[in-house]
């Protein structure tokens, strides 16, 4: 065995409580090289009466290493454990102190796992596992009340660029409601709504106040009213991390330089302010001289900071944040941003913006889920630009599947695109067939997916600020057979627990050929789905753990010989198809 590829460690996604029995433990081994992975654990205090092994299942590989998962329920919520190895005929003990061939005599040498205290329990709002998302761009959505206006507002359609303005606001959002209850998605999530002076609102002025272009305070909580009349949550974006140039404070610091009361609101290198070389003279968002970074450890920004989370959620009732550019933003903020925002709602949505491994914010003490990144870019390789085969799609899903806690997973947003990025058809270079794909995966993989508002009409366009085009709604510009394929997926999602739970396992990935597995919590029910990432038609063999009786045919069309035990399936060049048993 290569005890070199062995790895645990008593904390983070390898060792953490589910809920308030339940612990998982995770080991890593060498891919493909263990028969068998057991933990043996018990209570400290009465390890003779309470010792038990459980066998491990194999929760997910990537290109190097298979990651083994156990659920254990200590009897007194306390733990000791340790891991047993075998492979052919050898045998292998692992404890803290390391490696034996023998189980090691002395228990108090393993593992541990102190207490399990419900306090310490990560638990995301449940809601969210549940959720279909759709992103908003409010300038970009609807413009429902003309006399918002600004000037120069250009007629609806047009070409976007970086500084132009079309009339989206709040009333044109509540205006199309039913579009969305008609998508099936059930929150939204909203780009910036605060007073700011660019059409993206990035840059805020007044964190206390809707831009006049959108609307008011009290049309907001309208606008939340209505969603929540119809079953639908509403997520707006806060940017601490950076203000915009006409935020009070700064101005302030730009008239008056380091005699401002606000001098120490911002990360000032050198006074006065100003841009040298490129490079302002002050820490900002990127280079961008109108965003300059927050001093969020500074008691008066953490005190206004917070009022902002208290004031909209308490006054208009929003039911989460996604939080733009949260990793530079100190941990100990949003550690208090945390217990701010779920003392007044405990089934606050807390969503990060980060776009790389996200685990120490992923701890219960911080977000309840971050932006998919990591997934979005495997997908997208696999899916729409064809970079990459089925095996290195599923090596790297493997690969953050196993990054996380299960209960991140759940919550974590799933997205394909947004106002960051091109447009998913864009990406797919205009074909709709590898948009399918794409889309089906998403709205069948765990966490919450996030439609990015138009791609359900075909929308497209390039990076910003082409992504960020005028809604179509125009009917004979829509395409109403794409619109009809988000329908029915996102519909096969919501009717099936299966499909939103964490259970997921990969069946096969050969060149174009990609299969998964999706199975319910309680194990009652269970899907395949299986796709053709190809120009050739495929005929696909898929081993399944339910006797073929029980297949019925949930979406798609591909043709299917349902034996006992196997799925013989005929996929057609980006073909697809869903198939479902219940036990």
């Amino acid at each position: 065995m290569l005890r070199e590829a062995i790895y645990h460690r008593p904390k983070q996604n390898w060792a953490y409580a589910y809920d308030d029995k339940t612990i998982y433990l995770r080991v890593r081994t060498k891919r493909d090289e263990m028969d068998e992975v057991s933990v043996i654990f018990g209570d400290k205090y009465a390890w003779q009466r309470t010792r038990a092994v459980a066998p491990m299942n194999k929760l997910v590989p990537d290109e190097l290493f298979d990651y083994w998962e156990a659920a254990v329920v200590p009897p007194l919520r306390r733990l000791k454990y340790g891991f047993r190895f075998r492979s052919g005929d050898e045998e292998l003990y692992m404890s803290e102190r390391g490696f034996s061939d023998v189980e090691p005599a002395n228990y108090l040498l393993l593992f541990e796992f102190p207490f399990l205290n419900p306090a310490d329990v990560f638990s995301p709002p449940a809601w969210v596992k549940d959720a279909v998302f759709y992103q908003i761009f409010p300038e970009r959505f609807a413009n429902g009340d003309p006399s918002l206006n600004p000037e120069g507002t250009l007629p609806w359609g047009g070409d976007p660029t970086p500084t132009n303005f079309f009339g989206g606001d709040l009333q044109g959002v509540i205006d199309h409601l039913d579009h969305l209850i008609s998508l099936g998605v059930n929150a939204i999530y909203f780009n910036p709504l605060f007073e700011a002076t660019t059409n993206h609102k990035y840059d805020t002025k007044n964190y206390m106040k809707v831009d006049p272009r959108f609307g008011t305070n009290e049309k907001l909580k309208e606008l939340v009213e209505a969603c929540h009349a119809r079953g639908i949550r509403v997520m707006l974006d806060a940017v601490f991390n950076h203000s915009g140039k006409e935020f009070p404070p700064f101005v302030d610091v730009l008239d008056k330089g380091a005699e401002s009361p606000n001098a120490d609101w911002f990360h000032v290198r050198e006074f006065p302010l100003r841009v040298e070389n490129g490079v302002p003279t002050y820490d900002t968002f990127g280079f961008e001289p109108i965003m300059p970074k927050l001093n969020t450890e500074n008691a008066e920004v953490k005190r206004y900071l917070l009022d902002v989370a208290r004031y909209w959620i308490e006054e208009v009732g929003i039911d989460g944040w996604r939080l733009d550019v949260a990793n530079e933003v100190d941990h100990a903020f949003w550690r208090e941003f945390r217990t701010v925002v779920k003392t007044l709602n405990p089934e606050a949505y807390i969503l990060g913006e980060i776009w790389h491994d996200s685990a120490m914010w992923l701890q219960g003490d911080q977000f309840d889920a971050v932006m998919n990144y990591p997934v979005t870019d495997a997908a997208l390789d696999f899916f729409a630009r064809g970079e990459i085969d089925a095996v290195q799609f599923a090596n790297a899903i493997g690969s953050q599947l196993a990054a996380y806690p299960r209960q991140a997973v759940e919550a974590t947003f799933n997205l394909l695109g947004s106002h960051d990025t091109p447009r998913l058809l864009t990406v797919c270079g205009g074909d709709e067939r590898r948009m399918k794909l794409a889309t089906l995966f998403k709205l069948t993989f765990p966490g919450a997916p996030c439609v990015y508002y138009g791609d359900e009409f075909g929308m497209a366009g390039g990076g910003d600020p082409h992504c960020r085009g005028c809604m179509v709604w125009e009917e004979d510009k829509q395409n109403k057979e794409l619109f009809a394929f988000f329908a029915s997926a996102i519909r096969l999602r919501k009717d099936h627990e299966a499909l939103r739970s964490a259970n997921f396992k990969f069946l096969a990935a050969d060149g174009g050929l990609l299969a998964y597995e999706r199975l319910s919590s309680d194990g009652s029910e269970r899907f395949v789905v299986a796709m053709n990432v190809s120009e050739q038609p495929i005929t696909a063999a898929i081993s399944t753990a339910t006797a073929g009786h029980g297949w019925t045919q949930a979406f798609g069309d591909a043709p299917a010989d349902l034996a006992d035990g196997l799925i013989k399936a005929a996929l057609p060049a980006f073909g697809y198809s869903v198939w479902r048993s219940e036990t």
